[in-house]
């Protein structure tokens, strides 16, 4: 039989998606699972993004342009420019998902081993585009003890070597939810500047900042404009993650050629997507005040009744809708593993994410636990009911 290629083995596989076999089987057995696992939001996509698709005219569904329509491009910098970053159409490549935009920003600003340099917990399809992409990932550690804030810009210099070329950063920050200031923004600007580095700016979650706290974009910064490369998608902020748009943005030219290339290798992101984008992004501001009122309930029921169980720590996150949380368990991998295959609370279980696979250093968060409160108010309150429960009659409680 041939053999499939080293890539192939090495590449990892989701921590989100991996355990759905034993979810299934779960409701098969006739049982409900609250799925926690994965940042699917259930919040209603914008009605105006819906009507763009059911008033789609056009007698040719036709390629576009490789960079994306400039209609869109175009609306896209509108909605931008009301967030400051001074950027025009020829900034943006359009992109299917973020995750395109991830592996372009990557293969056009690195070559093979080549060095990124990764707060940790992160992203974990972060390792699966480094794998594509022939790049090393340098993990960095932050904690959970102090609520995963950014590691001190001394522990970055001790992995920066000839072969460093990037940093990236999610924030609001996927899988934590931690939300980075603009003191420690400053100090990665610092830090690239020195050094010559890249900063890839993954913004999924730029709308979902809780508390009054404000969001801080590298792009908003003076003097690291070639340096930016910021990555977004309309996934998460109109709750459209079936569309599979996003876009790469950065103000250096070079950048932009180079990753023009790619995406006209892969020919074009698709023409209705991209009409329900532009329409989005009319998306009046009281859908997101809505949304945000939403979520900060969510996330107060999920900290709190997480942080009332014995045993149990959990950071309060200051956006995205994420919370890795600490347990009392020997292993989270086979912890979520059992909530699933062994344990019922009134024919319910919990699926959720084990933190291990959002790092990338051995044996970190092997008692860490993403959630995502994506579910509504009374399906979390029963969740939380049904994983009290379970860390009580766990086998491998400690």
């Amino acid at each position: 039989m041939p053999k499939i290629s080293s890539k192939g083995q090495h590449m990892p596989a989701s921590p989100i998606r991996k355990l759905t076999p034993f979810a299934d089987k779960a409701k098969q057995a006739g049982k409900k699972v609250y799925h926690l696992n994965i940042g699917q939001p259930d919040i209603e996509t914008p009605e105006g993004m819906l009507n763009a698709i059911k008033n789609v005219d056009f007698d040719v569904w036709a390629y576009t342009p490789s960079e994306g329509t400039l209609s869109y491009r175009t609306k896209l910098t509108e909605y931008y420019n009301k967030l400051g970053y001074n950027i025009a159409p020829q900034d943006i490549i359009v992109t299917v998902g973020g995750s395109e935009a991830i592996t372009i920003a990557m293969m056009a600003c690195l070559d093979p081993g080549d060095e990124v340099i990764i707060p940790e917990p992160f992203y974990a399809n972060y390792n699966g585009f480094a794998c594509e992409s022939d790049i090393v990932v340098k993990p960095i550690l932050s904690y959970i003890d102090n609520g995963f804030a950014l590691p001190p810009i001394s522990e970055f210099e001790k992995l920066i070597t000839d072969k460093t070329k990037a940093i990236i950063i999610c924030n609001p920050n996927n899988p934590t939810g931690y939300l980075y200031s603009k003191d420690e923004l400053n100090a990665l600007k610092e830090l690239a500047i020195k050094y010559d580095l890249y900063i890839f700016s993954d913004e999924a979650y730029r709308e979902f900042c809780y508390d009054g706290r404000e969001f801080i974009s590298p792009m908003h910064m003076d003097g690291i404009d070639d340096n930016v490369i910021v990555m977004d998608t309309v996934s998460k902020r109109y709750s459209a993650c079936g569309a599979r748009l996003g876009c790469m943005i950065t103000k250096n030219k070079a950048v932009i050629a180079a990753g023009l290339k790619f995406a006209q290798a892969r020919l074009s992101p698709g023409m209705v997507e991209q009409i329900a984008g532009e329409a989005a992004v009319d998306t009046p501001d009281s859908y997101f005040e809505k949304v945000n009122v939403e979520y900060t309930k969510r996330r107060d029921i999920l900290v709190s009744a997480l942080n009332k169980m014995d045993g149990v720590f959990c950071p309060n996150p200051g956006g995205a809708f994420y919370v890795v949380a600490k347990f009392p368990i020997d292993n989270a991998d086979k912890f979520c593993q059992w909530m699933l295959e062994s344990f019922e609370h009134n024919n319910q279980t919990v699926m959720m994410a084990p933190a291990t696979g959002f790092y990338s250093t051995p044996g970190a968060g092997s008692n860490e636990v993403r959630m995502a409160y994506v579910l509504n108010a009374t399906d979390l309150e029963n969740a939380m009911e049904c994983l009290e429960q379970a860390l009580k009659v766990y086998p491998g409680r400690v």
